[in-house]
C-alpha cells in the first residue's frame, strides 16, 4: 500500500513537470523589463541583509539576558 502511494506520488510529479516542461515559451523581453529585473535584485539583497542583520540582533540579545 506503501508502495503503491509512492508510485503514485512520482508519477504525479512527473506528470506536472512534464506538462510545465512543454508549456515553456520564449520570448524577447524590452529592454526595460531588464532593467527593473537587475533593480529589484539590487532591492532584494539588500532587505535581505537587514533581516540578517535583525536576526542576528535578536540572537545576540538573547544570548546577553540569557546570560545576566
Amino acid at each position: 500500500m506503501k508502495h503503491i502511494r509512492t508510485l503514485r506520488r512520482s508519477l504525479g510529479v512527473c506528470a506536472a513537470v512534464g506538462l510545465l516542461a512543454t508549456q515553456q515559451a520564449y520570448a524577447a523581453l524590452p529592454a526595460e523589463v531588464s532593467t527593473e529585473l537587475g533593480n529589484t535584485k539590487t532591492d532584494v539583497v539588500e532587505l535581505g541583509g537587514l533581516v540578517l542583520v535583525v536576526l542576528i540582533a535578536a540572537a545576540a540579545f538573547k544570548y546577553m539576558r540569557r546570560a545576566m
